[in-house]
């Protein structure tokens, strides 16, 4: 039986593995053979072919602000920074709220206001008063990523069941025990499920910023292509990104699989592959 049950996992992955192959196959082709017969124009919309030349023009020749590898290594610590602080302030501010109902209800309106606000405008202020230099591609990326985890935790906590809180204050907990043993576990799923787009948006953050202003950076690139209509470029650092941002989704789903050992596997879960 568990044979059989192994084999059909394998057999189901192999499927998935030829549709995701032949997906990107049909649009990858598709996309060529539309710039080749003039569909779509290529000085618009870049063609395949030349994207992977101008790839490896990036990692051979390198730009004019350094090497490929310099400006990603800005871009990554840039996003890295802030998706850290972004993920400890969304953390905290989350739990503290959702387990004070008065403060939530002083600061929440002030929270709302601020997310509010256009990322872009948030930027343009960052690069006014911090300069050119990481820390406004920091802040950026950190703001997009609070939101996102400060959300998931404050409902995250919402949601823990408060007869389970109940019966362990009157066991002798205290308010940290509480929040140690209780609070933070049971949230502990909404938080790592915010991890999963926070870091995209650290990622954001940081291009938007350095599109913005900067010296160095993914992002500057990108801007320096767009300005001589080079959509080629554009879409190989659009690439490069693609790449790193998959690679730390899967050490996020390594620390959530880390993190919720003991949580059942949920019905997708089970049939994840």
């Amino acid at each position: 039986m568990k044979a059989s049950a192994g084999r059909a996992v394998t057999r189901r992955k192999a499927w998935v593995w030829i549709g995701r192959i032949a997906l990107a196959a049909a649009v990858i082709g598709g996309w060529q053979w539309f710039t080749e017969a003039g569909w779509v124009d290529k000085f618009f919309f870049g063609q395949p072919t030349e994207i992977w030349n101008s790839l490896v023009n990036l990692f051979t020749v390198g730009t004019a602000f350094g090497t490929i590898w310099e400006n990603l290594w800005i871009t990554v610590q840039e996003a890295l920074l802030g998706f850290l602080l972004g993920t400890f302030t969304g953390v905290i501010l989350g739990i503290l709220l959702g387990s004070n109902r008065y403060l939530s209800d002083v600061v929440g309106p002030y929270i709302r206001i601020v997310n509010s606000i256009p990322r872009i405008v948030l930027g343009s202020i960052f690069i006014v008063a911090f300069g050119l230099g990481m820390g406004p591609k920091v802040l950026l990326a950190a703001v997009l990523v609070f939101f996102v985890v400060f959300f998931n935790a404050f409902q995250g906590v919402r949601e823990v069941d408060q007869n389970l809180i109940s019966n362990v204050r009157v066991l002798g907990a205290s308010p940290f025990q509480v929040a140690l043993h209780v609070t933070i576990p049971s949230a502990m799923t909404w938080i790592i499920a915010s991890l999963h787009t926070a870091f995209g948006f650290a990622i954001i953050g940081a291009l938007v910023a350095e599109v913005l202003g900067a010296q160095h950076g993914i992002g500057l690139i990108i801007s320096q292509a767009q300005g001589t209509f080079d959509p080629n470029t554009v879409f190989a650092c659009m690439v490069i990104i693609a790449v790193i941002t998959l690679g730390a989704e899967y050490l996020i789903s390594l620390l959530e699989h880390s993190l919720l050992k003991w949580r059942p596997p949920s019905r997708s879960e089970a049939q994840a592959i």
